[in-house]
């Protein structure tokens, strides 16, 4: 009978994974690219806009401006009074969030779909009529405050991300983190926001997702009539920040007040998220510490008991991804115990084939995965401004899949092979931080 489920699940599956995702996309001639999906089986539609700027876009001495804007434009435009934005989509049955990366950030609504014109409106007020005025920018420079103490400052291990950062870069902005210096939005002016807000919020730098229960020519009208009048901004000149290959090993330290048990990170600089090395090494990283019958907890955890954690993760971006390893471990174990047996791991992905069982797992992980995030209208929107904004390539939402499909066992052992060298890595040591140090 288990066998029996197992196939229908998996055959339902791949059905599910076949089926593709219709779109048409366009461009308004202010720049705007927009992005329609039609699904009429469920009357919601989600409203987004990617905007092509990240914590990577801002200056060295003014951090943070990315994710900050995040937050000031919810204060209010021209036609949304201050505070009224979220009243707004509650009031008409919908919901809405914002998120920012090192390469972009996304605002989005989910409305019942007879409140569509009320998201395109909404959506079109934030780029062309935004209020920002000192009074926002310190409210919002305090809610930005209190975010960071609660997610970075007190928060166990809430650092590591950030040592490994500042140790594996030292050209590329990647170098600082999303949230940024507090002392920096403490020293800007309200001249800088209002400059980087021109600079960047302009529809030719973003990108307009309609997915739902929409007519298309219908919304065709409606995104002219709410964005066809906003002007073009000025063309986006970007830096282009190239690192020195690292060819000997580093080591760095890194201290923190809020854990008591050190933790030890493996850190490698890989290709951007667009670069076919880059899903391998998300293979590797599912295959090495996926769960808890993944490779290295079953060893580190499990077996010989040496760790109370272990893992392994690839944060993908668009100029330069990392591979990241890290360990804690358990009673009388060193960073360097497992430091060492986690390359032994890795001697063994170089060295040997998977096997076949564990590489139908890993396809099938990554098939249910990818399902999964476009299994939603919201996660369609999501994933149709991504692939456009980042990767320059819409069908990707469809296709994607095909290229980890085509990831044979012999390419992951090479792409181990290829970057994960311990004479091309920082190691870390994430340490308990304590009146002597």
């Amino acid at each position: 009978m288990k066998k029996h489920l197992f196939t229908a699940f998996f055959f339902v599956t791949s059905l599910v994974v076949a089926q593709s995702v219709s779109f048409e996309e366009y461009d308004l001639p202010n720049g705007l690219h927009v992005i329609l999906h039609q699904d009429n089986t469920a009357p919601v539609v989600t409203t987004s806009v990617m905007y092509h700027v990240g914590a990577k876009d801002e200056q060295p001495n003014r951090t943070g401006f990315a994710h900050f804007f995040e937050h000031l434009l919810f204060e209010g435009t021209e036609n949304i009074e201050n505070g009224a934005w979220f009243s707004i989509v509650t009031e008409n049955g919908g919901t809405n969030n914002a998120n920012t990366t090192d390469d972009r950030t996304y605002y989005y609504e989910v409305f019942p779909s007879n409140n569509l014109e009320l998201g395109l409106w909404m959506e079109s007020e934030r780029l062309l009529h935004p209020i920002i005025e000192q009074d926002g920018v310190d409210t919002q420079n305090e809610v930005v405050k209190e975010e960071k103490r609660l997610r970075v400052d007190n928060q166990p291990y809430g650092k590591f991300l950030e040592n490994v950062k500042k140790n594996l870069f030292t050209k590329h902005p990647y170098r600082w983190t999303t949230i940024g210096e507090m002392e920096h939005l403490d020293s800007a002016t309200l001249d800088e926001f209002l400059a980087f807000n021109k600079k960047f919020y302009v529809p030719n730098n973003a990108v307009l997702v309609v997915a739902g229960d929409i007519d298309i020519n219908t919304t065709k009208k409606m995104v002219e009539d709410y964005f066809g009048s906003i002007p073009r901004g000025a063309d986006i000149k970007r830096e282009t920040y190239m690192e020195d290959p690292i060819n000997e090993p580093l080591a760095a330290k890194a201290y923190d007040t809020n854990i008591q048990i050190p933790a030890v990170i493996a850190a490698y600089r890989t290709p951007s998220f667009k670069d076919r090395d880059s899903r391998v090494l998300e293979m590797v990283s599912t295959y090495l510490s996926d769960g808890p019958s993944s490779k290295l907890y079953k060893k580190l955890v499990d077996n010989k008991k040496m760790a109370l954690q272990t893992g392994a993760f690839n944060v993908s971006q668009e100029d330069y991804s990392m591979y990241v390893l890290y360990g804690l471990p358990q009673g009388e174990f060193q960073l360097t115990d497992l430091i060492s047996e986690i390359d032994d791991e890795i001697v063994k992905l170089q060295t040997d084939l998977i096997s076949e069982r564990d590489y139908q797992k890993l396809l099938n992980k990554f098939e249910n995965g990818f399902v999964s995030s476009n299994a939603s209208i919201e996660g369609i929107a999501n994933s149709l401004a991504r692939y456009y904004m980042l990767y320059g390539d819409t069908s990707l939402i469809n296709n994607e899949i095909n290229i980890y499909r085509s990831i044979t066992r012999e390419e992951i052992r090479d792409i181990a092979n290829k970057y994960l060298k311990p004479n091309q890595r920082l190691v870390l040591e994430y340490l308990p931080k304590s009146e002597t140090n």
